[in-house]
């Protein structure tokens, strides 16, 4: 797979992801970075992100890592679900 492929899958992922009671909002900046919140707490987590295949890889900006997975525009990351905000 080409850089392009890589940009275009991860283009497919871009925008808010949003927990069901809404608590914790992950947005997938289409330039690599992510930016979540929880409860009133803006930016509580920031850092990068890459895709391969169905499999979401973070970096936090304090250097924590973590991974998540996409199934059926379902996003599931760190024992939760995030849906789509459309």
């Amino acid at each position: 797979m080409n850089k392009a492929d890589r940009f275009d899958r991860a283009h497919a992922y871009v925008g808010m992801w949003v927990t069901a009671d809404g608590r914790i909002r992950q947005e997938l900046l289409p330039n690599g970075r992510y930016d979540e919140a929880r409860g009133n707490r803006k930016s509580a987590y920031t850092g990068s992100y890459s895709i391969r295949g169905s499999i979401i890889d973070y970096v936090d900006d304090t250097g924590f890592t973590a991974d998540g997975e996409f199934r059926d525009d379902v996003l599931y990351h760190a024992g939760m679900i995030f849906y789509r905000e459309r």
